[in-house]
């Protein structure tokens, strides 16, 4: 192998300029603008954030969920999955599920909503981004004002929903219990799904 060759391998590929954040962090508004970003790229204390490939529970339960969530949404709301919400100047994270309210727009061309626009955030727990899930993003959810948010685990297995509402006072989430086998429950909506079918018991 010739000294040419060595230097080749051992030099990392040249990193793309926008990779690197001005002094002043990112804003809301560049994600829409920076050139060939990768598929749900998140923009978190003004840092980007991008997305490792999904386990098989991850993406099962949440295709699932909104298939199950779709037949109990109140008119004009829609649920859906991995789009992006503004909470603030240096804050664009994008929940696993959001449902959004009669206000929202709804076009092929929106790529983001506001945080005034969606009534409930649900996160999937993933190995690489627990503490992004457990603790950043529910404090940045409920200081935004998002009224309902969803954290689901997966315990032995299957998924087990925490339900967290906002205390307007606080600007914090209160626990509202956790749920094994099946979720029923009156708030953001009348709402009554069995847990067992977002992640049947299979492996082979």
């Amino acid at each position: 192998m010739t000294a040419e060759a060595v230097i080749t391998r051992m030099t990392p590929p040249s990193l793309p300029d926008w990779v690197f954040p001005p002094p002043e962090g990112f804003v809301a508004e560049d994600l829409d603008h920076i050139p060939d970003l990768p598929a749900h790229t998140e923009l978190i204390d003004g840092s980007l954030v991008f997305v490792s490939p999904q386990r098989h529970f991850h993406h099962v339960v949440l295709r699932k969920l909104e298939h199950a969530l779709e037949p109990f949404l109140p008119p004009d709301h829609e649920v859906l999955g991995q789009m992006t919400v503004k909470l603030g100047a240096r804050q664009r994270p994008e929940p696993d599920i959001i449902v959004v309210g009669p206000n929202a727009p709804i076009g092929p061309d929106v790529t983001c909503y506001d945080a005034a626009d969606v009534i409930l955030a649900v996160e999937v727990v993933s190995k690489e981004s627990e503490l992004r899930d457990r603790q950043r993003k529910p404090v940045l959810y409920a200081e935004a004002g998002i009224p309902h948010f969803w954290l689901i685990e997966q315990v032995n297995s299957r998924p087990a929903i925490f339900v967290y509402e906002l205390d307007p006072a606080t600007r914090s989430y209160v626990a509202n219990g956790v749920y094994h086998d099946r979720l029923k429950l009156t708030v953001p909506f009348d709402l009554d799904i069995d847990l067992a079918t977002l992640y049947p018991s299979r492996t082979r």
